[in-house]
């Protein structure tokens, strides 16, 4: 039984690390990428490590995956957010397509104090 749910596990991890991947390809603009990546990529890489924790059952195992877990879901969609803001007051060019911009300077309404 551990070995079909190391495989499950694996293919699942798998098959969201070639999302990723796709992801960096087919989408047209920086930040699509970038959304993409982070989500595609720490979706795979849990499925990953959750394959290699039950195929080699041990604390120590269980321990460092568990480490490595709780620091790739805190820092990667952290870093993908503050890479992307980065690249918006840098510059980088939305998809022509792109309709809604949250990002532009509005005025501040009377409700509510205008936080940058």
């Amino acid at each position: 039984m551990r070995e079909y749910i190391t495989a499950f596990l694996l293919v699942f991890g798998t098959l969201g690390m070639l999302l990723a991947g796709l992801g960096m390809v087919r989408l047209p603009d920086l930040f699509m990428r970038m959304q993409a990546t982070a989500k595609a990529a720490t979706i795979g890489l849990g499925g990953l490590l959750g394959g290699a924790t039950v195929a080699m059952w041990s604390r120590n195992v269980v321990a460092l995956v568990l480490l490595t877990l709780i620091f790739t879901f805190a820092i990667i969609p952290v870093a993908a957010q503050l890479i992307a803001r980065a690249a918006f007051r840098m510059g980088v060019p939305l998809w022509e397509r792109t309709r809604e911009n949250d990002l532009i300077r509005k005025k501040p309404s009377r409700t509510r104090p205008f936080i940058d």
